[in-house]
């Protein structure tokens, strides 16, 4: 990256925001990336038929459509067409508050890392949201990481040249991370950022959300069998959902809230694994066809 810290604004950020039916925040999200300076907005939509790809073309830079097969190949078309220094993935739900892109600069050249991400905090004061926001607060802490997670800024250069891999559904992050890390040993940080992600507080939504990241835990742990994980990788694969679902945020809470939340966190992390397991015998009774 040849701009410092100095130079790096939000003016050399292009913003990817894949969207599919998200008429519900798609507005806001937009507004507030226009509001904090971005240098462009392009939007992947997934054939909206709410509405989402109207309030896009009013407020976007730039409007692509995909054919819906997964965050890797969506998140790459938005990136290819995209012009500025950095690259900044952001989910539909996700708002941007004032100063927080700023402080994802900061960290991301300071640090010479080759990717950052945010915290993210829920909308609401209900119980879903604060249960959300303790899993968050306990499994998103600032600092180094393995891997990051939307929202996400990176070296646009580094990021075109090394794209997402394009079959994979929800487990692109891990994918590109994990790749990077063996390739050329990049590292990647958790900032102080903290952005809103809105829509969020329902139990059908949670469910979403859970079933999302066992579709990702099979990807994952299915790519690394085949790739010759010993016995004791493939347990830390199996065994993470536990852990930084439901041992870690419970870990770094108070007592108190330990308690209370504990039976929200073990509700998210049973659905998880039921996702994951439901996933993988999806997948073993596909044929797989001869020759």
């Amino acid at each position: 990256m040849a701009l410092g810290v100095n130079e790096l604004t939000p003016a050399q950020v292009s913003a990817v925001v894949c969207a599919r039916n998200s008429i519900a925040s798609i507005k806001e999200c937009l507004q507030s990336l226009i509001d904090t300076g971005v240098g462009e907005i392009v939007v992947v939509d997934a054939h909206s038929t709410d509405g989402t790809a109207q309030v896009a073309a009013e407020l976007a830079t730039t409007v692509i459509s995909d054919e819906g097969i997964g965050l890797g190949n969506a998140r790459n078309l938005g990136i290819r067409v995209s012009t500025k220094a950095l690259v900044l993935n952001m989910g539909s739900d996700n708002v941007l508050p004032a100063g927080q892109l700023e402080i994802m600069i900061s960290t991301l050249v300071k640090g010479g890392l080759q990717g950052v991400s945010a915290q993210t905090r829920i909308q609401g004061s209900d119980y879903l949201a604060q249960g959300l926001n303790l899993w968050r607060a306990g499994r998103f802490a600032p600092g180094p990481v393995a891997v990051i997670g939307t929202p996400t800024l990176f070296d646009a250069e580094l990021l075109r040249s090394n794209p997402y891999d394009a079959t994979r559904k929800f487990s692109d992050d891990s994918e590109l991370c994990e790749r990077w890390e063996n390739e050329f040993g990049a590292r990647f940080a958790i900032s102080s950022a903290v952005f809103l992600e809105v829509g969020k507080t329902n139990w059908d939504e949670i469910k979403i959300r859970a079933r999302m990241y066992g579709v990702s835990d099979a990807e994952v742990y299915r790519c690394g069998v085949k790739s010759g994980w010993t016995h004791s990788r493939r347990a830390v694969s199996i065994l993470h959902p536990l852990r930084v679902d439901f041992l870690e945020p419970l870990g770094n809470a108070p007592i108190a809230e330990s308690m209370k939340f504990a039976p929200f966190l073990g509700v998210f992390t049973a659905l998880r694994y039921t996702s994951w397991a439901k996933s993988m015998t999806k997948s073993s009774a596909r044929p797989t066809g001869g020759g």
